[in-house]
């Protein structure tokens, strides 16, 4: 399909980010199909929320917020969290007919003609005077490299392949990253396993306490600094800490969060230090992150020296058409939320600047 269909705005992803989005641009009188679409590379309704594991029950999940204008009420906690956010999800898209195209991968993002993007995708080709991001970061696991990774003689695998523990029952694990996901990972693992190592970069902070709205500004600032110098972001919870819940308390208690310092090598059986200490081990399991996906944008040259996009509130300051929303700052579901209102408010200024005056 070589021809492009015309629409004043492109939303990226369907995540929380691209539902904000989606609403908040229903809401400013944009018509989905007609004024704005959204382009969905997932099976189904959920964002990354269907691919996390099944004992990642909704009761576990440390934050989800609800999307603007229906509320997530009455969800059982033991359910896995990827059904319960899956199918609220679904129901959200229906109850205001956003019309998600899906499964749709978005190839390019280059500039099209008359001062318009021109969005390429397996869906075809679309013309748009603007743009919403919100591809989020899960199809981008982060995999650190270390000398002799490529011998080690055991299954790696990354928390975006993570299945559940059972798989893990009998095995020697080391599992590295020091966020939410690595000590998820090692609560669930340690009873199966016949033993466990954690290794983290730095030594993780757990936060006592309620995490409050002053708390929470002050961490989503020190990350909106970084993208507003064009740096690559952090997650907010990278500068949030670990909550000290119960769970954590006695991983702690047990000596399951037992920290070690970063190895310094990868050999054939396991990890090793520099001071000759080494750990035997049958998996590596790296609970290392994400990076956001922007490979799409890549022909429109945004990103700065310094490795990221710089972005004053949502805009991409090297392209004001392009908004990236879920990004650095706006990465919690209720930054999401907030960045997906504020970016239809500048979109609409945008558009309103660009239309023709009247003789």
């Amino acid at each position: 399909m070589n021809e492009s269909r015309a629409v004043e705005v492109v939303v990226i992803g369907a995540g929380q980010a691209g539902l904000s989005s989606a609403y908040h641009l229903q809401r400013a009188a944009f018509s989905p199909d007609r004024d704005f679409v959204v382009l969905d590379h997932s099976p189904a309704p959920g964002g990354a929320w269907q691919f996390r594991w099944p004992s990642l029950t909704y009761g576990k999940v440390h934050g989800m917020h609800a999307l603007p204008g229906m509320e997530l009420t009455g969800a059982d906690p033991g359910r896995p969290s990827s059904v319960v956010i899956g199918e609220y999800f679904d129901r959200y898209e229906r109850a205001f007919g956003l019309r998600v195209r899906r499964p749709v991968d978005v190839r390019a993002v280059r500039e099209g003609d008359g001062g318009r993007l021109r969005v390429e995708s397996s869906d075809g080709i679309w013309s748009t005077r603007a743009l919403i991001n919100a591809t989020g970061t899960w199809d981008r696991p982060f995999w650190p490299r270390y000398p002799g990774q490529e011998t080690f003689s055991g299954r790696q695998l990354h928390t975006a392949q993570y299945a559940g523990p059972e798989e893990f029952a009998g095995r020697r694990v080391v599992v590295v990253g020091g966020g939410a996901s690595g000590t998820q990972h090692l609560l669930e693992v340690a009873p199966y396993a016949a033993a466990t190592t954690w290794v983290t970069r730095r030594p993780p902070v757990f936060r006592e306490g309620p995490f409050d709205q002053e708390a929470g500004r002050a961490a989503v600032a020190l990350v909106e600094e970084r993208v507003r110098q064009g740096l690559p972001p952090r997650s907010v919870v990278s500068v949030t800490g670990l909550p000290l819940n119960d769970a954590v308390r006695q991983g702690l208690a047990d000596g399951v969060l037992d920290r070690q310092p970063m190895f310094d090598r990868i050999t054939p059986d396991g990890v090793a230090w520099s001071d000759g200490r080494h750990v035997t081990a049958d998996v590596i399991l790296w609970a290392t992150g994400f990076r956001a996906a922007l490979d799409h944008l890549r022909p429109l040259r945004l990103r700065e020296p310094g490795g990221g996009i710089r972005v004053e509130g949502t805009r991409a300051v090297a392209d004001p058409r392009v908004h990236l929303v879920g990004y650095g700052p706006s990465a919690s579901t209720v930054g999401a939320n907030r960045a997906g209102r504020a970016a239809v408010r500048d979109i609409r200024r945008l558009l309103a600047e660009e239309q023709p005056v009247a003789a």
